[in-house]
């Protein structure tokens, strides 16, 4: 009888030992299935700080999108080539990008020389990775920033895979280095259908197809042929060709002229910077790199600006509308109005500028400011 006794309440207490991991189990199911119920409705977006005063400007978005309750969670990686031994590896930043579908990336710096041996730069080989073929500046007029011309409003479409920019060099024998600049009929096309397609859908009414044909007549004669032929196709979008020394002439004495321009590789680099300048330099400018697949949102002139890390001096607005720009590509156009409606208040008060823009605010201050005009 006390062997049948001990083995009914070795049983009964075996069951609620079973019992008590089966509570102790659901209840950390829960907590772990917890942060994904909050998390729907959001978006996951890859962040690179990138170099230079880029994590600061990268800070700056981030505090704006808490502020303002915006339903998009970064998943950040330091990816950085002057630091290689820091740096994520291109594999992962790659798939995460891919995965989300979008990006927003501080500039990366290129230094003098390859850690690697490598000719091709880090940017270069994510841009290659992810196909990102076609950048777009759009160089705008900001309210209540001084500068020489008034009412700039140009978008500036650059193939950014292929060109100068192939890194294809070597020295054949001492003291002669021969550098390819690879041109393909196939990547041209590609992108003079883009930036038609990009006039129509933005209401543009005219395309500048930017080249040097008269001196690379096959490198650059096929670029602009492939400009000419895809005109053809959009009989309702003025097509005009422009050699590329002439047209940095033109965008100083008269930018109001150009509409949407079309470049290759080194052009498009020359006058998305050129073209900064004409609207508050590099700290104003939005740009984005897309591919077929994904979108990648950067200041539209890369420079890392060195001088100022640390010194919370830099002007965030480049970054500020790259959010904005990203918020409107996923499809979040009330959040993307009120940052930017937010920056031209701000602009427009002029009580709050930093150095570039002639006043002594800082980086934090403007932030701030911005987040304050929130609405």
């Amino acid at each position: 009888m006390s062997l049948i006794s001990r083995n009914i309440f070795r049983a009964l207490v075996q069951g609620s030992q079973h019992v008590s991991k089966g509570v102790h189990t659901s209840a950390v199911n829960a907590d772990q299935s917890q942060p994904n119920a909050n998390k729907e409705g959001r978006i996951k977006c890859t962040l690179i700080p990138g170099d230079g005063v880029g994590p600061e400007m990268v800070y700056s978005v981030q505090e704006v999108f808490k502020a303002a309750n915006i339903p998009v969670d970064f998943e950040s990686f330091f990816f950085s080539e002057v630091n290689p031994t820091l740096s994520a590896p291109l594999e992962d930043v790659v798939t995460s990008i891919a995965n989300n579908k979008i990006c927003i990336k501080g500039i990366l710096a290129t230094p003098d020389f390859s850690h690697t041996g490598e000719l091709q730069t880090l940017n270069m080989k994510l841009r290659n990775a992810l196909d990102l073929y076609a950048n777009v500046v759009h160089v705008k007029s900001l309210p209540n920033v001084k500068c020489r011309h008034h009412d700039v409003d140009c978008i500036i479409i650059r193939e950014q895979t292929e060109g100068e920019y192939s890194a294809l060099e070597h020295e054949s024998v001492p003291g002669v280095v021969e550098c390819l600049k690879i041109i393909t009929a196939a990547k041209s096309e590609r992108i003079a259908k883009f930036a038609f397609d990009y006039a129509v859908k933005m209401g543009r009414k005219k395309v500048t197809a930017v080249h040097k044909a008269n001196i690379m007549k096959l490198g650059d004669g096929l670029f602009l042929r492939s400009c000419e032929e895809m005109a053809k196709l959009y009989p309702r979008i003025q097509f005009e060709k422009m050699i590329v020394d002439n047209c940095t002439m033109q965008m100083v004495s008269n930018p109001n002229q150009f509409d949407v321009m079309v470049t290759p590789n080194l052009y498009g680099n020359i006058v998305d910077n050129l073209a900064s300048g004409l609207v508050g330099g590099a700290g104003v400018v939005a740009g984005a790199s897309y591919s077929p697949e994904c979108a990648v949102f950067e200041q539209g002139a890369r420079h890392i600006f060195s001088g100022a890390v640390g010194k919370n001096i830099a002007n965030p607005t480049a970054m500020l509308l790259c959010s904005a720009n990203l918020l409107a590509h996923v499809n979040l156009h009330s959040y993307s109005k009120m940052i930017k409606n937010a920056i031209n208040k701000v602009l427009t008060d002029g009580k709050v500028r930093t150095k570039d823009l002639g006043g002594q605010s800082t980086t934090k201050d403007f932030t701030y400011a911005v987040i304050q005009s929130l609405a």
